[in-house]
């Protein structure tokens, strides 16, 4: 199943959401309030979108996610590569590097993770 495209202030809703799922929708709604500075409605009209699209469940006024923040994050990162680098994971780690400095432990994790694909 392809991962549902959650957008910017989405993805801060679904922040809160997997902290404290699952959680009552009106509690989620004060949490958003305090968090998001969104109204009750807002975050009544964010759930009822996110459910349509399969994000999020909301049964008995209890919202629970039907993705996880990995899986959500792996399909943003999916489509940065393809749309910005082409597909090309080596261009995206190249242009990452140039603006950003590794540690000599990152790239010791970057090694050992290209390791593991090799194997």
């Amino acid at each position: 199943m392809e991962t549902p495209k959650i957008f910017e202030s989405e993805y801060r809703f679904c922040l809160i959401l997997w902290e404290q799922e699952p959680v009552n929708s009106t509690k989620l709604a004060q949490l958003c309030k305090e968090q998001l500075g969104w109204s009750k409605a807002t975050t009544y009209t964010v759930i009822r979108r996110l459910a349509e699209r399969g994000v999020l469940k909301n049964e008995n006024a209890t919202v629970t996610s039907l993705v996880s923040k990995a899986d959500v994050q792996a399909a943003e990162l999916d489509e940065l590569v393809e749309k910005t680098f082409e597909g090309s994971v080596p261009a995206f780690i190249a242009a990452f590097t140039r603006s950003k400095k590794l540690s000599k432990s990152e790239a010791a994790q970057l090694r050992a993770l290209i390791d593991q694909f090799e194997e």
